[in-house]
């Protein structure tokens, strides 16, 4: 009995007319739901690899649920109770009819073939959905009322989408949810407890349990506070210290600034005898034994003028596609521009703003977007910021998912907490707000940790730093401060 004699096997519609067949290998696809017949071992090996959505003939898709379900339950999948499950649910003349899932069996010579049957399914599925993206942007092409970079940007979704063999469902039941989230809870207790991209800065992790995944983290601050310092700190750490891909897109610092920056962090060599080119024989030398020990760090640095959201988009999709990219740091939001007419800054921030946050969830990785604030701390007494100084824009505080307010009293009293920094956690969407002191040491070109462990304080409360000591960074080196260095003070 072949596939051919039943009416109700039309070819599924893919939302666009083609003048050829589209790619489809019939056999392979008899055969994974013929192995799957077979054997529960075949099941769980095709699961892996293939959803329903991905035969060409509809009948093979309610056989393929069918037996997922079935499995699912814990109940046998051989054509008996297979087909039993497509009566009950009405679809069994659809399918094909109970004698087509016994042809599906004799197919088939042995089940063990079933996860090599199913990768060509796969393949030819994603070449269908390659030629619906093709299409798609054929169509875009011929669009003459959309403007142009909006639909190069959807364009290069659609080819991005087909790439994401493995896409989410538009949505998932609870019962499925929760398991994977026990899961998720037990792992985060037999280890460290920080499950997303570490910061560096142990109390930090310890609140946010790292930047997640689709995670919009906003790190904002007044002018020459340290705002891109720390961005560059967290961009560092993860790409150095935990081998995780990041990239940094600068609108701000050239690729040379930025680099002897890490350098200067790294090697705990002075930022300004760095850019003078004034170095001891020693300081050549921690520069190039540093040097040859982070060359190979997963991290990109891109500091193309004029950069759009779109080109960032486009760029960090081929990084996520070919190195799977974990970390965005953008630097900074206000020097962004869309090359459109906008009625007023603020709605162009705005639009930046959602984009941004889309761009997390639609690549799975956390973006830190570096903003200034505007001079509302300045016209307070304590000089200490707010939520509400986010310049241009009150949507930037409604997207993020994490505000980080950067914050240094030196800056207005030399005296007063001299080498010290608060990152006020403002809005934290799945925890609690605090503030936590590290070390600003920013002659190095970077904030850390403190040498001991301060309890986690209100945003309010005084704390003074300890003198003649330089603390203990994150990555477990110590050092006493050196007499000219400029010990606690930038």
């Amino acid at each position: 009995m072949s596939i051919a004699e039943f009416p109700s096997n039309t070819p599924r519609s893919v939302g666009v007319e083609f003048e050829r067949t589209p790619p489809q290998d019939l056999q392979a696809e008899q055969s994974v739901l013929g192995g799957m017949l077979l054997s529960k071992d075949a099941i769980a090996d095709v699961v892996e690899v293939l959803r329903s959505r991905d035969f060409y003939r509809p009948a093979h898709e309610l056989i393929f649920e069918a037996v997922l379900d079935l499995y699912g339950r814990g109940e046998p999948a051989d054509a008996i109770t297979v087909s039993a499950e497509l009566t009950k649910r009405g679809e069994i003349a659809r399918a094909g009819g109970a004698p087509y899932l016994h042809t599906l069996i004799s197919s088939v010579p042995t089940a063990a073939n079933a996860g090599y049957y199913a990768k060509i399914v796969l393949d030819h599925a994603i070449m269908r959905r390659l030629v619906e993206a093709g299409t798609k942007v054929v169509q875009l092409g011929y669009d003459q009322n959309g403007e142009v970079d909006d639909a190069v940007d959807a364009a290069q979704a659609e080819i991005y989408a087909v790439t994401e063999r493995r896409s989410s469902e538009d949505y998932v039941q609870l019962s499925t949810l929760l398991p994977q989230a026990l899961d998720e809870i037990e792992a985060i207790s037999k280890g460290t407890g920080i499950e997303g991209v570490k910061s560096g800065f142990r109390d930090l992790d310890l609140l946010t349990h790292g930047f997640h995944p689709g995670n919009m983290i906003i790190l904002a601050a007044r002018p020459a506070v340290g705002k891109s310092t720390l961005g560059l700190d967290i961009a560092r750490h993860a790409a150095i210290h935990e081998n995780q891909t990041a990239v940094i897109f600068s609108l701000e610092m050239s690729k040379s600034e930025i680099t002897m920056r890490m350098l200067s962090a790294e090697a705990r060599v002075g930022l300004n005898n760095i850019r003078s080119g004034q170095l001891s024989d020693d300081e050549w030398a921690k520069l190039a034994r540093r040097m040859g020990e982070i060359s190979d760090a997963p991290l990109f640095i891109d500091d193309s003028p004029n950069l759009s959201m779109m080109e960032i988009r486009a760029k960090a999709r081929r990084l996520k596609q070919r190195h799977d990219l974990k970390l965005i740091v953008i630097d900074y939001l206000q020097l962004m521009t869309s090359g459109k007419r906008v009625e007023n800054r603020q709605q162009e921030v705005s639009e930046f703003s959602r984009q941004i946050k889309l761009m997390a969830k639609e690549l799975n990785v956390p973006v830190i977007a570096i903003s200034q604030l505007n001079r509302g701390p300045e016209q307070r007494s304590d000089k200490k910021p707010m939520l509400s100084d986010l310049r241009e824009s009150g949507s930037i505080e409604q997207d993020a998912d994490v505000v980080i307010l950067l914050h240094r009293e030196d800056m207005y009293d030399a005296q007063n907490r001299a080498g010290e920094a608060d990152l006020h956690v403002a809005k934290h969407r799945n925890g609690p707000t605090r503030t936590i002191a590290v070390s600003a040491q920013l002659h190095f070109a970077r904030f850390f940790d403190l040498a001991q462990s301060q309890p986690m304080r209100s945003f309010d409360e005084p704390k003074s730093a300890p003198a003649g000591y330089v603390p203990t960074s994150p990555y477990g080196d110590q050092q006493p401060a050196e007499p000219g260095d400029g010990g606690w003070n930038e």
